[in-house]
């Protein structure tokens, strides 16, 4: 009985249960497919794998199957994702990892690039590639193709560091002490290469190492800093330490979420209003005169406030990283954020990293001399509910009752369908997003006011009215 690919192949990338949805012989069957789908017959390929056990099988498996399709394929080993964002940038190669980012132990998955760091989606090619894999396995074999590709070896860490301490100089910043959680990912290889001293000269950084053991069994906690309960470990630390700040990283090390000297988590969102004003005026310096950054909308409407504060224009699209990169390339942008800690570079490829956003922070922190908490002010001034999940089975009929509410309440609110449905209240200056999940029975409600009263209000109507009955 051969595996059926549609379980496995989501939208923006492949994840399931090793075994079950993802086997070895399904992803050698997508690794021929990778081949076919994006024309890649005599062409390089680079593959490589996070720290789960079922990596390195299945990076073998899909140079197998994509060589045997006519594919040069080049094993890049442990990397984190932005990693293989990075290889295919500078090697102007199609690639793949294997890493189910910040998913349990049981799982696994592939993320897929084409040359330049073009993702593939399933507007771009996956889908394709899923049901040509779908074929060979039903057929029990892949025909080889009438040449035969190779294999070979390469290390990129020291490459990728060097490449990201060339876009943000943290050499001449004050002392910093520095917590890192990797939670035993990647980020536990990428630390110390980049801010540390095992492949470059030494920051003024003192990195104080939180389960930088690769162990993809996460015998610590989930390599999941967007649960609050996986930071505690963290923030526990960077009080016992004295520490200027922490950074945490999800499984395959492309997020990354920060807390400041006392414990407390930064924002998302104030992450990237930091980092947009340090594109922006690097931008500017450049001469680019009105620097576009892409903001989500579910990000704080602090993010496009700074923005055009700063001289730049500030495009909003849908959640989600397809969207966000395509975007990007559209409009030129400079810099992306999305409220989920995802961070995107035009310098980087339009791709996201977690680690040159960390950078970013660093590099103001470490540029004068206020304490974390003090210098984000700024950036933070609203408050915010974070994403609160409602377990509904007719989510259009919860969505029509808000919609209902609000025009008979207070016509003042605007509503606006896209990615859900946002309503704003532009005199008293708060906002709401309702985002149905597409593959679970949930409603997603964010919410954001000027104040912590006029927050929960909203909140407290919204949830009555969504959970009604």
């Amino acid at each position: 009985m051969t595996t059926d690919l549609s379980s496995s192949f989501k939208a923006y990338d492949v994840r399931g249960i090793v075994g079950e949805s993802i086997t070895t012989e399904s992803v050698r069957a997508t690794g021929a497919a990778f081949v076919d789908i994006l024309g890649l017959t005599g062409s390089g390929v680079v593959v490589g794998g996070d720290m789960r056990p079922s990596s390195p099988e299945f990076v073998a498996a899909f140079a197998e199957g994509a060589t045997r399709r006519g594919a040069d394929v080049t094993v890049i080993g442990n990397i984190s994702t932005d990693e293989l964002y990075f290889a295919c940038g500078v090697l102007d190669c199609a690639g793949a990892t294997f890493t189910a980012s910040h998913n349990p132990a049981e799982y696994n998955g592939i993320k897929m690039a084409k040359a330049g760091a073009v993702p593939v989606s399933s507007d771009t090619g996956l889908y394709e590639i899923r049901d040509t894999a779908q074929g060979y396995l039903d057929a029990g074999e892949i025909p080889a193709a009438d040449r035969q590709g190779t294999v070979s070896e390469k290390d990129v860490l020291g490459d990728y560091a060097r490449y990201l301490r060339s876009l943000v100089d943290l050499s001449g910043i004050r002392h910093l002490k520095v917590v890192v959680d990797a939670g035993n990912g990647m980020a536990g290889l990428t630390t110390p290469a980049v801010l540390g001293n095992t492949l470059l000269e030494a920051l003024p950084l003192e990195i104080e190492p939180l389960y930088f053991e690769l162990d993809g069994t996460f015998p610590n906690h989930p390599a999941n800093p967007l649960e609050p309960a996986n930071l505690v470990d963290l923030q526990t630390a960077v009080r016992e330490h004295g520490a200027d700040i922490g950074l945490a990283f999800d499984g395959d090390a492309d997020r990354c979420f920060v807390v400041d000297q006392n414990g407390d988590p930064v924002s998302p969102s104030a992450v990237a209003a930091i980092v947009a004003e340090r594109e922006i005026a690097r931008a500017q310096a450049s001469g680019e005169e009105h620097p576009v950054v892409i903001h989500n909308l579910i990000t704080s409407r602090a993010v496009p406030e700074l923005i055009e504060a700063n001289g730049g224009r500030a495009v909003r699209t849908r959640v989600g990283h397809s969207f966000i990169k395509a975007v990007m390339a559209s409009e030129h942008a400079v810099f992306g954020g999305e409220h989920s800690a995802h961070y995107y570079f035009k310098d980087f490829f339009n791709a996201d990293t977690g680690m040159l956003a960390a950078m970013h922070v660093l590099a103001a922190l470490g540029e004068q001399e206020k304490p974390l908490s003090e210098l984000m002010d700024r950036y933070d001034p609203y408050v915010a509910s974070g994403e609160i999940n409602s377990q509904i089975e007719d989510k259009a009929a919860a969505v029509d009752r808000v919609r209902a509410h609000f025009a008979a309440t207070d016509p003042a609110v605007t509503v606006e369908d896209m990615d859900g449905t946002t309503f704003t209240h532009p005199q008293q200056g708060w906002w709401f997003n309702l985002r149905p999940s597409n593959t679970e029975p949930f409603l997603r409600l964010n919410v954001e006011a000027p104040d912590a009263a006029a927050m929960e209000a909203v909140r407290n109507t919204v949830l009555g009215l969504v959970r009604e009955g």
